[in-house]
């Protein structure tokens, strides 16, 4: 009796293996099989600069995006301060954001080990106030500004165009915007963290401080459609 017993306990435990691989195996290979990228800082010289104080807002964008990228997980992302470090190395400058050479490319990919670059810029970052002035750095008539707006109705509008280029290559393989408004009664930019009300230091996009102001919102809203774009188009890699 107790050897059938341990017979059907066998069988019942090779019957759940042979499930249970199949299901490993797929999972295993989907983890492999995720494209490594990197993604460099965004370029925003055609914005006008319309804020004060120490403020990249494309290194911001881009930290957005890795973290919703790592979220997501149908890439293998690279730690920011690993490129930082590599960018430093071989003296990758601002101005190369956008559109880096194919040398600088290649020489990125292959001292990250990735296949996969995206670059990208913001073409649309601004916020509007109608109604009454900004308390804050104010610039074109009191319309735009960094600062305090209270409860005052504003609106946000924010653009960002990515592409994704095979190191190996140079070849662009996926091209993705994504691009939001947020119009609504509430802060339009809060105080920079170290600026005080003038808005002069730097602003943490990633802070919920940031997220829960009407430019924050957009940006966040801008970000997860270009995320939804680029996963879209992931087919494009294979």
């Amino acid at each position: 009796m107790r050897t059938f017993l341990r017979s059907i306990v066998a069988a019942g435990a090779a019957a759940l293996a042979v499930v249970a691989t199949p299901d490993l195996a797929a999972a295993q290979s989907a983890r492999a099989s995720r494209p490594t990228v990197a993604v460099l800082d965004m370029d925003f010289g055609s914005v006008q600069q319309w804020w004060s104080g120490n403020w990249d807002i494309g290194k911001g964008v881009a930290d957005l995006l890795v973290d919703e990228l790592v979220n997501d997980g149908s890439f293998r992302v690279i730690e920011r301060k690993r490129l930082d470090a590599i960018l430093a190395e071989q003296n990758f400058s601002n101005s190369e954001r956008a559109e880096p050479d194919a040398a600088s490319v290649a020489k990125i990919g292959k001292a990250l080990g990735v296949k996969y670059l995206i670059v990208g810029s913001i073409t649309k970052f601004g916020t509007e106030n109608k109604n009454v002035g900004v308390n804050g750095g104010a610039f074109g008539g009191g319309k735009f500004g960094l600062g305090k707006v209270g409860t005052s109705k504003g609106k946000a509008t924010v653009a960002v165009t990515v592409r994704m280029v095979d190191t190996s290559t140079g070849e662009i393989m996926i091209s993705a915007k994504g691009q939001a408004e947020s119009s609504r009664s509430g802060l339009l930019l809060g105080a920079a963290g170290g600026g005080g009300a003038g808005g002069g230091g730097e602003v943490a996009m990633g802070s919920s401080e940031f997220r829960e102001t009407i430019l924050g919102e957009a940006t966040e809203k801008a970000v997860g459609m270009l995320l939804t774009n680029l996963v879209a188009k992931k087919t494009n890699l294979q």
